[in-house]
């Protein structure tokens, strides 16, 4: 063996080469650590952002902590993600109903353009294409269009953007933009969960649920649907950490049927101020699961070291349900803001909005720029330098330069919502645009002589909506009328037209744009006459319980049901959305010998309406069925009375349907 001195030391060559490896190792380390470090860097800026896009539903802009206007309601992973990214206190949904606003999310496209303007995305009618009915009711000046019930797949989705990208995708939640081959699964996402076409959970929110293929965890005989949600979004962010990822948290919550975990419901009873107008304890137990799912995916993120890599959009698809009966009182309060969901005032159209964008946002910013539905879509392919498909039409702009801070003109915005639901604070078919502090709406044919009518406010001096400035500032109306014009034009809408079947006999403008559930009905004149109208019920009286008076008189006494000054329009109406395929109706009813009928309608109050007849074939008490062979859901059923009749009883209404396992029994 050969030897070397070094340091007068004898050392084999071997131990030599060893001893010199070792020392420019210690010499070099710490450059090798920088060089490292800079080029992991450096991938990571190369590496593609991820996308949550979360959504509500049916939260209002009032509903968290964001804005300060309640204290109710507790939100601290909302505020969480607000102090990671900018809240946005000017965003808008594309309508003041879901469906509609989720068609423009996925599609950056108005749903004037699309045609879906009502949530009918489960119903059994494969509609393509919006259309005018020929006629409507005598009490309607304009005809309402037919819409869209399907998000047709010719559009590139969001989703579809993404995956040719090289993004996985999964959608978790509510779609209701139609049933199969029109799910999420032929729309772009690789994942579907719980692949359900409803407007809202199967059921209820607390398991057991009734998804057709999906079951609660047995282990968790309580579980909470917003729980396993974000457990399996968990789960799909765990697969996909190592590559770019969009994934859509589509919210159940807060949307009907109204339940909640049974101990957050005690909580919230406990902290009941009677002089908030905030004050429902089921509705705020389930704003604060829904806020806990906001925060199992923070968490996640931050477990998986994926926070600084991961855009998160929340939002609603539209503004709060004021108007469902919910332990006695509504589920929430708008205030300040007029209206609430589906209507055409703020409280139906002015949503929260938080994006948390790394790199780009300023943690804990706000912005008074304008948003709207239709932005998302451009704006991610913006700030993920994606081109769109070719000859996708955008009605949306990107948003991507107010993210940083920076000044932005927002361009007018569109909410076009050509219907007319029953609800509080109701305008007629319409369409608005903001510009600015202006907002316009114009109602289609409300005027005389089948003219357009037309609603004026300066959101900065008036947010509540409460002064028309129509008639002071002609030149602002036409000027913005002109832009809806444009708007329509190039959207190619299917608007409304004059009803030819109009009586004005039938017509009650004076309960326009009011709570015409809760207003008194005048006792004389033509209008009272006509019958078009609640005659003085109030509506949200929990003994009715959520049964709705129409053209009648109702009230209850010794546990039974009265009703009164009934014609042939007089019914009871019920939101029986929850019941699906064939169903029994049974109630036990005491009236003369007479016919009626019972109507379901699957779309919903605009709606064709599918009806039975049913027979009372003696005096006095009587057990009804009517089975009715529904193949979906059946939306709305409404009872007709026997019209002779000077008053009805009615002890009981029972609906049972899919084979007895989901029943609603009402015990007046």
């Amino acid at each position: 063996m050969k030897f070397c001195k070094i340091n007068k030391i004898k050392m084999p060559f071997h131990e030599i080469r060893r001893v010199q490896v070792m020392k420019y190792f210690v010499l070099c380390w710490p450059l090798m650590l920088l060089f490292h470090c800079f080029f992991q860097a450096r991938a990571d800026e190369t590496k593609p952002l991820n996308v949550i896009f979360i959504l509500a539903d049916d939260l209002g802009w009032a509903d968290t902590s964001l804005y300060g206007r309640t204290k109710y309601h507790q939100t601290p992973n909302l505020d969480r993600l607000a102090r990671r990214g900018m809240t946005f206190s000017r965003a808008y949904s594309a309508s003041p109903l879901c469906s509609p606003t989720r068609s423009a999310v996925i599609t950056g496209q108005s749903p004037a353009r699309t045609g879906i303007t009502t949530p009918n995305g489960h119903v059994p009618q494969v509609v393509l294409q919006a259309s005018l009915p020929k006629s409507g009711p005598a009490d309607q000046k304009a005809l309402m269009p037919n819409t869209v019930t399907r998000l047709k797949p010719e559009y590139q989705t969001l989703a579809e953007s993404l995956r040719s990208a090289g993004y996985a995708t999964g959608h978790f939640g509510k779609w209701h933009l139609g049933t199969d081959p029109y799910s999420p699964l032929q729309q772009g996402f690789d994942v579907d969960l719980p692949h359900h076409p409803g407007p809202g959970p199967a059921g209820s929110y607390v398991a057991p649920w009734k998804f057709r293929d999906f079951d609660h965890d047995p282990a968790i005989p309580d579980e909470h649907i917003e729980d396993r949600m974000a457990k399996e979004a968990v789960k799909f962010l765990e697969k996909n950490r190592d590559r770019p990822f969009y994934m859509n948290y589509w919210m159940f919550s807060v949307h009907a049927p109204f339940d909640a975990k049974k101990s957050l419901i005690e909580k919230y009873r406990a902290r009941v101020n009677p002089a908030d107008p905030q004050r429902c304890p089921t509705y705020a137990a389930m704003i604060e699961s829904m806020d806990d799912a906001v925060g199992t995916l923070l968490d996640t993120l931050d477990r998986l070291k994926l926070a600084d890599q991961t855009i998160i959009i929340f939002t609603s698809d539209n503004g709060g349900n004021m108007y469902s009966l919910v332990d006695g009182t509504v589920p929430t309060s708008n205030f300040p803001l007029r209206g609430g969901k589906a209507t055409m005032f703020e409280g139906g159209t002015r949503v929260p909005c938080v994006i948390a964008w790394p790199g780009v946002t300023q943690p804990g910013s706000r912005s008074e720029s304008l948003v709207q539905s239709e932005d998302y879509y451009p704006t991610l392919l913006e700030g993920l330098r994606l081109k769109p498909a070719e000859g996708h039409i955008f009605d949306g702009v990107s948003i991507y330069s107010a993210l940083s801070g920076k000044p932005m003109q927002h361009p007018p915005a569109f909410q076009f919502f050509p219907h007319s639901p029953p609800v509080p604070d109701w305008l007629p078919p319409a369409v608005a645009v903001h510009e600015g502090d202006w907002k316009l709406i114009r109602l289609f044919h409300g005027g005389e002589k089948g003219n357009h009518r037309y609603l004026l406010f300066n959101l900065n001096d008036d947010i509540s909506e409460t002064m028309n400035l129509a008639a002071q500032q002609p030149e602002m109306v036409k000027r913005l009328d002109g832009l809806i014009t444009d708007f329509l034009q190039r959207t190619s809408a299917v608007v409304p037209a004059p009803n030819p079947a109009f009586n004005p006999a039938s017509y009650r403008p004076e309960l326009e744009g009011k709570g015409r559930i809760r207003d008194e009905a005048p006792k004389t004149g033509a209008a009272a006459k006509a019958g078009a109208v609640n005659k003085g019920n109030d509506e949200f009286d929990p003994s009715l319980k959520n049964w709705k008076p129409r053209m009648l008189r109702a009230s209850v006494s010794g546990g039974r049901l009265v009703v009164s000054d009934l014609s042939s329009k007089s019914f009871l109406g019920f939101a029986a959305g929850r019941h699906s395929g064939p169903t029994k109706v049974r109630m036990k009813i005491q009236a003369g010998v007479s016919a009626a009928h019972i109507d379901w309608l699957p779309e919903g109050p605009a709606g064709q309406a599918n009806s039975l007849k049913y027979l009372i074939q003696k005096a006095g008490w009587n057990e009804i069925t009517v089975e009715i062979p529904a193949k979906e859901q059946l939306g709305v059923l409404r009872i007709y009375l026997p019209q002779p009749n000077r008053n009805v009883e009615i002890d009981w209404i029972e609906i049972s349907s899919d084979s007895g396992k989901t029943t609603t029994r009402t015990d007046f």
